[in-house]
């Protein structure tokens, strides 16, 4: 460094920040031991503050404008540093700038399986992940909580302490919130907003304002997932022998497609199953009695009627799902007294867990008692 750049930087009198940076929450002015001089320009642009840190403790903080620095407007430096009146000789000080934007799009996800209780599936694992914005809204608890004497502080310097805040708070949350796994996604905006309630104190205890919280996916695991595509695939299907018929029509359609099959043996093989198929349509229709293929109207001789389906149930008992049960062990559940006619059961059909005395065929459990007894 020249003679010159020695005179020219021995004090500094213009003190700003040009933000370039879309994630430094905290900048510290480079002073490079060089003296700050009374009356100098201090500049803090819409979203800054600067906040004028001696020795380690913190001073005055300055908002959006452009100020010359007196004792007037310093009074806490003032009187930190013992001056006097009409004080004019250069200081020292550190000069933190802060950014009050706002840091949107932050994400948060469990890194592992959370073990929850479920209503309808027991103890269940759930992942979830989402977003959040936060900025800063105290500039000296920040600095003095977190940032420190940090000459940069960004948002990856805090962003796994807050994750961390938002899946622990967030999950228990979730777990407070009582909403079946299956309702959820239909209450994302509702738990959303429980979340950013709870942990919100958390952030302010730092010195920052969480804006917004949002879940984007709770998931469950693969294999749950698969179980449930099935389930819901059967209540989609309905009744399985007209999906039966659907199917063999398909698969009947597109044998005549292709009649020859390829060659002699594909044209053999498209016989055997062309014969095949319409032995199982045969089957079908006479199981399901269509008219169509009966013209006297009589009842098939050679088809045995339907095997009637046994109606499985399950109990709701102290907030954890038993069974299944069918109706001659509910019997003894009554005897034992484990089943009350206010218990609540699901069986195939139903929504949502009803009452044992809303289902027709479980009254006569609850009223079932002796004969009178004969000249009494």
């Amino acid at each position: 460094m020249g003679l010159f750049d020695k005179i020219r930087n021995e004090f500094i009198d213009i003190i700003e920040w040009v933000d370039d940076s879309p994630d430094t929450i905290v900048w510290k002015f480079p002073r490079y031991q060089n003296e700050i001089k009374m009356n100098s320009q201090l500049t803090v642009r819409e979203g800054q503050v600067a906040v004028f840190m001696n020795e380690g403790v913190i001073a005055d903080v300055f908002t959006a404008g452009r100020h010359v620095l007196t004792t007037q407007n310093m009074p806490i430096m003032t009187t930190l540093q013992g001056w006097k009146y009409g004080f004019n000789s250069p200081f020292k000080a550190d000069v933190f700038f802060i950014s009050l934007r706002q840091f949107t799009n932050q994400k948060w996800g469990t890194k592992n399986p959370i073990m929850l209780r479920d209503a309808e599936f027991g103890p269940i694992r759930l992942r979830a992940f989402g977003s959040y914005a936060f900025q800063v809204k105290d500039a000296a608890v920040f600095l003095k909580q977190i940032a420190s004497t940090n000459p940069t502080f960004t948002v990856e310097s805090i962003n796994e302490q807050l994750r961390n805040i938002a899946v622990t708070r967030g999950m228990d949350a979730i777990a407070e919130s009582k909403i079946a796994v299956l309702d959820l996604a239909s209450h994302y905006d509702e738990v959303s907003n429980f979340i950013q309630e709870k942990i919100r104190p958390e952030f302010e205890e730092i010195g920052l304002n969480l804006n917004k919280f949002l879940i984007e996916n709770i998931s469950l695991p693969e294999e749950v997932e698969k179980v449930l595509d099935k389930r819901s695939s059967m209540g989609i299907v309905g009744n399985l022998g007209a999906y039966a018929q659907f199917q063999a029509a398909n698969s009947m359609e597109k044998a005549a497609e292709n009649p020859n099959g390829g060659g002699l043996m594909g044209a053999g093989l498209g016989v055997g199953l062309g014969a095949g198929m319409a032995g199982q349509m045969s089957g079908v229709f006479q199981q399901n009695k269509f008219e169509g293929n009966n013209p006297t109207g009589a009842s098939p001789s050679l088809a045995p009627p339907a095997i009637p389906q046994v109606v499985q149930y399950f109990l709701a008992i102290n907030g954890v799902q038993e069974g299944p049960f069918v109706i001659d062990q509910l019997k003894d559940e009554v005897r034992s007294g484990k089943l009350v006619s206010s218990t609540l059961v699901w069986k195939a059909g139903l929504e949502n867990w009803i009452e044992a005395r809303e289902i027709e065929e479980l009254t006569i459990l609850f009223n079932a008692g002796p004969p009178p007894i004969p000249g009494a």
